[in-house]
């Protein structure tokens, strides 16, 4: 989970507050004394780390707290506050032109993510209802442009390339021609990683900024710099001015200051933040979201958003009529379980549900899309045929041999799938029989439960 050690650390701190009843200046001060180990040892930026105790210590021991009824929860409220403000206090979206194209253009250190970020940015894009253009503009990483047409296959988006012989500020300009005449509405254009020391190719960078006059310039930072991070943004900010900036690798092995620091230092917002490997791991950054998921808070929003990307509204209606009729079999079993493999990491899941988060080392890191127990029934079902998945019933021993054959597991393997589904419509059985009343008035769902007399 992102900011794993901070989040821990804070929490640990906080709950002492809650458990008083009464604070004094001095309880205060030992907590801000905590948050301030906890922010360095996470690698925010001293002067940061400085002014934001500063900020939220004068806030504490003011009026508004010491007179509280739950000081401890007031404490815990205004760090979060002033947490989101670090970070930018509202969300900084994408610059769209008001005549399309829209143009993109990625920087960044090399090794930073640019070229996979620039996928997934068009791909981000490409759900919006746009249609994006990747622009190959590294001549200089061996099979970067491959790269960056593998990305562009995975996810059909167009990719404009001129091969590694030609000038990056000659492709960027025949790229943006090739959007025009096509219709594409967004320009993303992948340039070469360079060290903000390399004048040279720096130059090269403002040549390109000067000839296709981009909307946004995005600086790509991996999250595990930590403090180079900040000296970085700084100094494509001064060369270029940059319009924002691109977390990478925060689900990394990664202390996270980074994301912390830069928007304080740089005053340049945020705008994605890169969570995995997988194409579709970038997500919009909310400041006030990413300060509640910090605190242990949750992030109900987000989660939400992740749940409809997932679902099939169609589909979950049409699950909710046979449910009720207790016509729910292995056809609806397969569609659940592929729902469930969109939705990621069970860590990162957990994450965003309001206390929760330390739930995580209860049950360790669960990867619903490589699941091995999904994966598993996922393969008993897809052996069977479509009326077996539709008829359950008609199961006998010489076809459970065949599935269990078919699928590289056991009869008593395929045994307990079918169990598991027959216990699943018992289970619904019973709550569409408390919801429905059977013909008598019950109050509420939970009249037929034996405690509700």
């Amino acid at each position: 989970m992102i900011f794993e050690g901070l989040s821990d650390k804070l929490q640990n701190t906080f709950s002492k507050l809650r458990s008083k009843g009464k604070l004094t200046e001095k309880d205060v001060k030992d907590a801000m004394r905590e948050v301030k180990l906890a922010l360095l040892e996470a690698d925010v930026n001293f002067k940061v780390v400085k002014d934001f105790i500063k900020k939220v210590q004068e806030r504490c021991v003011g009026q508004e707290v010491m007179k509280s009824l739950t000081p401890g929860q007031h404490v815990i409220k205004i760090v979060n506050e002033e947490l989101t403000a670090l970070m930018g206090d509202v969300q900084s979206k994408i610059m769209i032109a008001s005549k399309p194209p829209t143009v993109i253009m990625m920087v960044g250190l090399q090794g930073a993510g640019k070229t996979t970020t620039a996928g997934k940015l068009g791909g981000y894009f490409k759900k919006q209802g746009k249609k994006p253009l990747l622009v190959a503009c590294d001549v200089y990483r061996p099979a970067a442009i491959k790269q960056l047409q593998v990305v562009g296959e995975k996810l059909d988006i167009p990719v404009f390339a001129m091969g590694d012989k030609e000038n990056p500020v000659n492709i960027a300009k025949a790229g943006l021609s090739h959007a025009q005449k096509n219709g594409n509405d967004m320009v993303i254009i992948d340039t070469a990683g360079r060290l903000h020391v390399d004048e040279v190719l720096m130059e090269e960078l403002k040549n390109i900024k000067s000839e296709v006059k981009p909307h946004e310039i995005l600086l790509t930072v991996d999250a595990m710099t930590g403090q180079d991070a900040v000296n970085v943004a700084e100094s494509f900010n001064e060369a270029l001015g940059i319009d924002g900036v691109v977390l990478t690798k925060l689900d990394g092995d990664t202390r996270g200051g980074a994301a912390l620091s830069i928007r304080a230092v740089t005053k340049k917002p945020i705008k994605f933040i890169g969570m995995g490997e997988k194409l579709e791991d970038l997500e919009p950054f909310h400041p006030d979201r990413m300060a509640s998921r910090i605190l242990g808070m949750g992030d109900v929003l987000s989660l939400i958003e992740k749940a409809q990307e997932a679902v099939d509204i169609e589909k979950a209606k049409e699950l909710e009529k046979k449910m009720r009729k207790q016509e729910f079999d292995f056809e609806d079993l397969l569609d659940q379980f592929e729902q469930l493999k969109k939705m990621g990491s069970m860590d990162k899941l957990l994450g965003m549900m309001p206390g929760m988060a330390n739930m995580k080392n209860q049950i360790g890191d669960v990867d619903l899309q490589n699941n091995k127990d999904m994966k598993r029934s996922m393969a008993i079902i897809q052996s069977m045929t479509v009326e077996e998945r539709r008829n359950p019933s008609i199961l006998n021993a010489s076809r459970k041999k065949r599935i269990a054959k078919g699928s590289g597991t056991s009869v008593q393997e395929v045994n307990r799938l079918i169990k598991q589904l027959n216990e699943m419509k018992k289970m619904m059985k019973m709550f569409t029989g408390m919801t429905q009343g059977k013909g008598k008035k019950k109050r509420g769902g939970f009249a037929g439960l034996p405690f509700f007399k």
